[in-house]
């Protein structure tokens, strides 16, 4: 069992502005085996949470903690969280010109486990998770996210998660830009990773349609940078209906 624990989290972003506080006190535990939805409005801090428990420098943590298992995340580098077991699907995959899929994969995995994969077993390993992602065996071979559409990207994510198995996978808006078919694809992947590995998922999303296909124990909403409510699937039902406009209300 693993946990991943974040305790009165302030983060601040630098703007042309000036200091903007994004983050005003996050208390969230996650364990092994559970999925947790955040949900909330544009602006709220969803996506920061996600990158700043990834190691994004353009956020500044300010106060509070992260840890994984006991051990203080804030103090690893971007490659030691990935090595610990973080994983983070982004919103907006970068490209990568230059690195195959194929090449990406291999390196990536090289790194977190600390040594290169066995060729055989990792071949048959990528060939059925790209099968079961309905991604055509070509795609190995072009350029990471270069020329991919926005489910293609998406699906490159999974594919790395499934591959990585993590022990904690943030998904940012991994269902933004997606139809059905790829929805339910995607939502498959991650429901397979998590069931081989019993790694915990961090499911950030504006609705609830994804949460039909990876369904949370816990909802946690969002506002004005800090959770305004908590609850389990039905407060996402109840949001589906409601909206957030009595949180903004109150905030």
């Amino acid at each position: 069992m693993s946990t991943l624990k974040i305790t009165d989290l302030h983060v601040s972003v630098e703007t042309d502005q000036g200091t903007k506080q994004i983050l005003r006190g996050v208390d969230l535990e996650i364990n092994s085996g559970e999925t947790h939805a955040i949900m909330g409005p544009n602006g709220s801090g969803k996506s920061t949470l996600a990158y700043t428990i990834a190691g994004h420098p353009k956020y500044t943590v300010e106060s509070g903690s992260i840890t994984l298992d006991g051990e203080d995340v804030l103090e690893m580098s971007v490659d030691e969280r990935a090595k610990a077991g973080l994983f983070l699907a982004m919103q907006y995959p970068v490209e990568i010109p230059g690195v195959t899929v194929t090449n990406f994969l291999r390196t990536a995995k090289t790194a977190v486990d600390g040594e290169a994969p066995a060729l055989r077993s990792w071949i048959k390993d990528v060939r059925e998770a790209m099968a079961n992602l309905k991604m055509d065996p070509s795609f190995s071979e072009r350029n990471v996210n270069e020329g991919f559409s926005g489910g293609e990207k998406k699906r490159h994510e999974i594919l790395q998660m499934e591959l990585l198995k993590p022990k904690f996978a943030v998904l940012d808006e991994t269902d933004s830009g997606l139809d059905v078919d790829a929805l339910k694809i995607v939502s498959e992947g991650v429901n397979r990773a998590k069931e081989a590995t019993g790694m915990g998922v961090l499911l950030i999303t504006h609705y609830t349609r994804i949460l039909r296909y990876i369904q949370p124990q816990f909802v946690h909403v969002f506002v004005n940078g800090k959770v305004a409510e908590e609850g389990g699937p039905e407060l996402a039902d109840r949001l589906e209906n409601e909206g957030y406009d009595r949180y903004l209300e109150i905030a």
